[in-house]
Formats: C-alpha cells, structure tokens, sequence
C-alpha cells in the first residue's frame, strides 16, 4: 500500500515586500547573522531583494510560503543564486532541492552559461553545501564583490546549453 502523495510544490516569481516573504526573509537574515561573522554576511535584505537584476521565487505547499530563492544577473551569461532559504518546518521534504532545480530551469532558458553562488564554511551551513555539490556546483575562486574570507566559499555550474544536464569544470 503506498501513500498518498502531499500536496504540490508550486514555485512563481513572488514581491519580496509581501508579508509572509518579509516573514521567511527575515529568518534567512536571522541565521546568516547568527552563524556568520558580520563582515561576511552577504545575505540580501528585502531592499537588496528589488534589484531589477533579481528575480526571487518562492515555493508554497496548499498557499503556505515554505522555500524561497534568487536568481542575480551578473553578466549576459552569468547568474548568482541568491536568499535560498527554506522554513524549518518545511525542510527534509525535497522543497530546497525542488528550488535550486527551478532556479537552474529558469537560468537555462535565459541562455546563461554559468550559475554561481557563496556560502558560509561554517557547519551550519553544510547542508547547503552539500545541496549544491549534488547538483554539480564545485568550489571557485570568490567573483564578483565577493572577497575572498575563510568564512565563505564560492561555487559554480557551468550549465550545458539545451540540455537539462549540466556539466562542471
């Protein structure tokens, strides 16, 4: 007998002004704060969010916001994952993986080439880390603003182009 499947994950581009994104934002900050020292807290807040180069998705299940994410243009072929954050209630479901594999569908049929991100060294932050390692990220030099700090690592995928697979260097 097998179970009934929960409901769906739906992802859309959501206002990061919305209450309940303020909400969940919040807590984002919140943790980056906490498990990061303040000179290398890079996490945007909801003012960084409305960068017309942005665009931030959330995930709800039956209406409840549980998994939000970015997507910054750095270049004509070049992205940043931005504010991956999932509520803590929401997690172990497969929401943040459900989420990084939208923002990399999303990159792809924009034409980017290559996808990259920063994230804390620290063990708080080693679920994420493993979340983009299984997706193909691999480590790469700090780019962008990004300074290089033992508290930080910076990631990358070069996305294959047409293809759902991507291939890392």
């Amino acid at each position: 007998m097998s179970e009934e499947p929960g409901p769906a994950l739906v992802i859309a581009a959501e206002d990061p002004r919305r209450d309940d994104v303020r909400a969940l934002l919040s807590v984002h900050l919140a943790f980056a704060d906490e498990h990061s020292p303040p000179e290398d807290v890079h996490a945007l807040d909801v003012e960084g969010l409305l960068d017309p180069r942005l665009t931030l998705f959330g995930g709800r299940v039956d209406g409840t916001l549980v998994v939000i994410g970015a997507l910054r243009r750095l270049a004509r072929d070049h992205a940043e994952l931005k504010s991956m954050h999932t509520a803590a209630a929401a997690r172990g479901r497969g929401h943040g993986r459900a989420m990084l594999e939208h923002l990399l569908r999303v990159a792809r049929e924009e034409g980017l080439r290559r996808v990259s991100l920063e994230t804390g060294t620290m063990t708080a932050f080693e679920a994420a880390r493993s979340l983009y390692a299984g997706a193909g990220f691999v480590p790469c030099p700090p780019f962008g603003d990004y300074p290089g700090s033992r508290n930080s690592t910076c990631m990358t995928l070069l996305l294959a182009p047409g293809d759902a697979a991507s291939a890392s260097e």
